[in-house]
Parts: C-alpha cells; sequence; structure tokens
C-alpha cells in the first residue's frame, strides 16, 4: 500500500455519483424490471472507465471504481454500500413487509422523532430492506456472486490501465456490518458471523489477488452502539464488537495485511448523531483489524474533535491513518485552507507519512454530484497546500 513519503497521497471512501445512464438501469435492476444485459456491460463498463478519468483528472491518488458495479435503487441510496451482497450471497429469502427493525430502535431516531419523520419523507433513500421486504436468512450461507464480482474486476482494471493514479481500491461489506440482518437458521451470532465471513472471504481475497487494495466497509463496529437499546454499558458494546473483529479477522486470514484498509463511519445519513459512539470508547477494538491503514469519518462537526484520540492512542507503528478531511454530511464545500489545516494537525500527531487525506464517507448517492466532484477538489487542493508545508522546499 502506497504511503505518504513524498506528499499527502488523496483518496476517498468509495462510492461516488452514478450517471443517469447507470441509475435508470440500476432501478430496472433493484425492481426487477426487464433490461438488455449486454446494453448494461457496455455502460457499466464505459462508466467505470469514466469516474476513474474524473477522479485521476481532479488529482486524487488512490482511486475506485465508485461502486458502480453495486446496484443502487435510485440517484440517493443510503444502502448500496452493503445491501450489494443480497445478490451475492445465497441462504436468504424476503421477510416481512416493513423496514430493517433495528433502523426503527436507533436512540437517535428516538430522540428526535419528529425530525426523522420528516427526513424519512422528503430524502433518506436507502435499499438495505430491499424494496420494503428486509430479507432473512433461513439457509446456508454461500457466496455466489463470482460473475457480479469478475466483471468488476475485470472493469477496474480495464479503467484504471488508462489513467494515473498511485493505487486502485475496491470496497467491500465487513460481515459484522452485514450481519446486523435476522437469522433464523444459524443456532448462534458466533456462527452466523462466521458463515458470512466465510462467505465474503472469496470476495476479499479475489480483490486481493486481482492487485487491488481492499477497503472493507464496517460502520457497523461503532454505529451499531445506536441500534442497542437500552443503551449497553461501554465494556459489553466493546465485547459485543470485538466478536465482529474477531469473525473479520478470521475472514482475512492469510491475506497481506498491507494489501487491506478498514474503513468506519457513524452511518451516512444527514442526522443529528447525537448518541454515536465516541472514537475513544471503540479505537482499541478498531486497532485490532488485520488491517494497514484505517479510515476513519472525522471531517464532520460531530466527530472533527476527535484527533485528540490519537494524542492518546498511539497508531502502531507502520499502520496508516486515513482521516476524513471533507465530509459527506454537509453542503458546503469546505474551503482547501480549512482541509490542509486538518491535514497538518493528523501529520503533527502521528507523522506526515501516515496520513492518507480522504472523505468522511462515500459521496456518491448523498449529496449532489456538482458538490461531490467539488469536495473532491477541495480535498486534492487541500493536500498539496497541506504538502507544501510539510516537505518544504
Amino acid at each position: 500500500m502506497k504511503r505518504s513519503d513524498r506528499r499527502i497521497l488523496t483518496s476517498h471512501v468509495g462510492s461516488l455519483p452514478r450517471p443517469d445512464m447507470l441509475i435508470e438501469i440500476n432501478r430496472a435492476k433493484f425492481a426487477g424490471e426487464a433490461y438488455d444485459a449486454s446494453v448494461f456491460a457496455e455502460r457499466l463498463s464505459a462508466a467505470v472507465e469514466e469516474v476513474c478519468r474524473k477522479q485521476a483528472e481532479i488529482g486524487i491518488d488512490v482511486v475506485n471504481d465508485g461502486e458502480y458495479g453495486k446496484t443502487t435503487s435510485g440517484p440517493i441510496d443510503y444502502g448500496a454500500w452493503s445491501s450489494y451482497a443480497w445478490g451475492r450471497l445465497s441462504g436468504w429469502e424476503p421477510g416481512e413487509p416493513g423496514r430493517l427493525p433495528a433502523l426503527a430502535g436507533r436512540r437517535d431516531r428516538l430522540k428526535f422523532a419528529e425530525f426523522y419523520r420528516e427526513l424519512d419523507a422528503t430524502s433518506f433513500r436507502s435499499s438495505s430492506s430491499l424494496g420494503g421486504r428486509p430479507p432473512v436468512f433461513t439457509g446456508p450461507i454461500a457466496y455466489i456472486g463470482q460473475q457480479a464480482l469478475s466483471t468488476d474486476l475485470t472493469n477496474f482494471k480495464a479503467a484504471l490501465a488508462k489513467v494515473k493514479a498511485e493505487e486502485g481500491f475496491i470496497t467491500s461489506v465487513a460481515p459484522g456490518s452485514f450481519a446486523r440482518r435476522q437469522n433464523r437458521y444459524y443456532k448462534s451470532d458466533d456462527e452466523f458471523l462466521d458463515a458470512l465471513g466465510e462467505a465474503m472471504r472469496e470476495e476479499y481475497k479475489a480483490i486481493v489477488e486481482a492487485g487491488f487494495v481492499l477497503q472493507l466497509d464496517d460502520p457497523g463496529l461503532p454505529d451499531t452502539w445506536d441500534m442497542a437499546n437500552p443503551e449497553p454499558s461501554v465494556d459489553e458494546y466493546k465485547k459485543f464488537a470485538t466478536v465482529r473483529v474477531e469473525a473479520l479477522n478470521h475472514a482475512l486470514r492469510g491475506l497481506p495485511e498491507d494489501r487491506i484498509r478498514y474503513h468506519i463511519c457513524w452511518g451516512s445519513w444527514h442526522g443529528p448523531h447525537t448518541t454515536d459512539l465516541p472514537l475513544a470508547n471503540i479505537v482499541d477494538v478498531l486497532l485490532q483489524v488485520r488491517a494497514a491503514a484505517f479510515s476513519v469519518e472525522a471531517g464532520n462537526v460531530r466527530h472533527a474533535h476527535e484527533w485528540r484520540v490519537w494524542q492518546d492512542v498511539k497508531l502502531p507503528d507502520g499502520k496508516i491513518l486515513i482521516p476524513g478531511v471533507v465530509s459527506h454530511a454537509t453542503n458546503v464545500v469546505e474551503h482547501p485552507e480549512l482541509v490542509a489545516d486538518r491535514i497538518l494537525t493528523f501529520a503533527r500527531v502521528v507523522g506526515r507519512e501516515n496520513v492518507i487525506a480522504c472523505t468522511d464517507c462515500g459521496l456518491g448517492g448523498r449529496i449532489h454530484p456538482q458538490l461531490a466532484w467539488a469536495k473532491l477538489e477541495a480535498l486534492v487542493t487541500g493536500a498539496k497546500l497541506a504538502s507544501k508545508e510539510l516537505w518544504p522546499a
């Protein structure tokens, strides 16, 4: 994995705005309507090539495929980062009509019920419930997504060969976050997690073996805290989270740590987030993950102060911190000088060579496409400003 040894490298968390041509076919796929598979394949390949070109032109160093191979339900979709895996796993069937049970019980939602009723009615869309019937696991889990995965790898490899970038990464959901679904087959939580990890391991291995950096998306590590009602003790929750990290590490066994980065956030919806678990309460569990780099939400106003955590907790030798320095949570485009200030803060705490500047979370499906690209431009400009100060001529 590349490091910031001469300048601050830049990246993002994964999801980028989908073009209209892709959104329409995705909508048809998600709705179970007929679509021309050959036309979709051509459009997907062209879209991946275009999104890689655009990232490279802006100056993003560590690029990806925009998560374009992961089906979205529309231009706004907060759940595609994980819901894509339903199409790559067997052992489930549609459940009863409704929303994900865990979503309704979030303490932030209960505390700000009026706000969330308005949000749900106007701007919150997620494919997590798969059209209003949250899936339920009723049989043995197996990976069946080989063709879709092969398409992702082939398209990205071809696109990456045509642009100038330091490195390429592909995202995949971690078992702990995906396990926040109903299980009626496995006898225990541990069995369920292990089965998910073993199935997703095939995807993890293929991404690494194809020569890409594997990014594991696991917002559930801190974010499931808000789903626990009543609120547990921190020690109880850390035991819960540790079990999930152990399942992930087992799924990663034998894979090179220096090809793996691990992403956490507190959910990408635009809400109050007053019941988020502080990073300080989970950072020791985070650092147990077998990864070379840790992508942490650090730019939005609920978590921007948490750079101080790294004053008290030493980043292990050889590890990389990938802090969010621009946020998906606001339409305001960060000033490049603010971005530079945030980068400099982290560089002074953990070392300049150990920082890659990033976004808080995926930008696609969270904010308007114009703003998403403007934020990436601010990220690159801010990184250049910070680099001048960190590597004076």
